[in-house]
């Protein structure tokens, strides 16, 4: 039992990190419904949480979502999250292999982070740490990968989201006609290349990671371009990525307690409804208006 009372502040903020993690997204009203506290003190609690890096808003939806900032909040603990227990060995045998480096990428919000590498197992890497790093959804090889195979709904979401981006490797996201036909092509020959208007020293072919035959996230392989031309790299190393995809696959399903099917649809769905609820609130005035960062 503890000694004394607990700290009623600390307490909502830990209420409101937890309904914040139960979906996609969140609106300031079904905060206010799920933890029954107050509006302004809500927008307090997000502003404060956004400014840690722990929540992010999306204005264009009305709505919260947590970051890849709460993952920092379990680093004590260690146990290695699904998919990068499953893929480690996987993308390690690669390099060990190719001597080339391999990266894992996961969806975030409005790119996606590297969250494996062996960049430090591999002799041949510009970089000496990926790990963390955002990288584009439209420019880069990763982002890519995830974003062609990802389903329909979700996909149209997050180029509409992409399209108040102000970096500069998210602006191809303007051109419709450019944007389609890469993806068309990705979805055609089943991997992506990054841009050739990114970093062109070096390249990068990137596969999907599907679990249940929703797309988890992307392996890449990256070679030096002096070292050899695309068709070549995609003719030598495309088998066996696209080998690696499905073991880790295999290995997902094997774990168990992985993602459903419907997951991507369900997110989607979610944000159009916050994005129509969104629209509403704002030509009334709502709080949801006044908790942007």
């Amino acid at each position: 039992m503890a000694s004394y009372p607990p700290v009623r502040s600390v307490e909502r903020v830990i209420e409101l990190l937890q309904c914040l993690n139960r979906q996609p997204v969140t609106t300031l009203d079904e905060l206010h419904r799920a933890t029954g506290l107050p509006r302004p003190s809500l927008v307090r609690l997000l502003q404060t949480l956004i400014g840690k890096g722990l929540v992010r808003h999306a204005p264009q939806y009305g709505a919260y979502y947590v970051t890849s900032g709460v993952l920092a909040l379990s680093c004590g603990y260690h146990s290695e999250p699904r998919i990068i227990e499953a893929a480690a060995s996987v993308v390690d045998a690669i390099t060990a292999a190719v001597k080339w480096p391999v990266a894992l990428a996961v969806f975030d919000g409005d790119a996606v982070i590297v969250r494996y590498s062996t960049i430090s197992q591999s002799p041949l890497s510009l970089l000496h740490s990926s790990l963390n790093m955002r990288l584009s959804l439209v420019s880069r090889a990763l982002g890519r990968a995830y974003l062609a195979f990802c389903p329909p709904d979700e996909c149209r979401m997050i180029v509409q989201s992409l399209r108040q981006s102000t970096h500069a490797e998210d602006q191809p996201v303007h051109d419709a006609a450019a944007l389609h036909a890469m993806l068309e092509q990705t979805r055609a020959q089943g991997y992506a290349l990054r841009s050739k208007d990114v970093r062109p020293v070096s390249n990068t072919l990137a596969v999907p990671v599907f679990e249940n035959g929703h797309v988890m996230a992307a392996i890449g392989l990256t070679w030096f371009s002096s070292a050899m031309d695309t068709d070549a790299a995609v003719s030598i190393y495309l088998p066996r990525m696209q080998e690696a995809a499905r073991n880790i696959e295999s290995r997902l399903n094997a774990m168990g307690v992985g993602a459903s099917p419907a997951a991507s649809r369900v997110a989607a769905k979610a944000l159009r409804r916050k994005s129509r609820a969104g629209l509403r609130k704002r030509a009334a005035g709502s709080p949801d208006d006044t908790a942007d960062t």
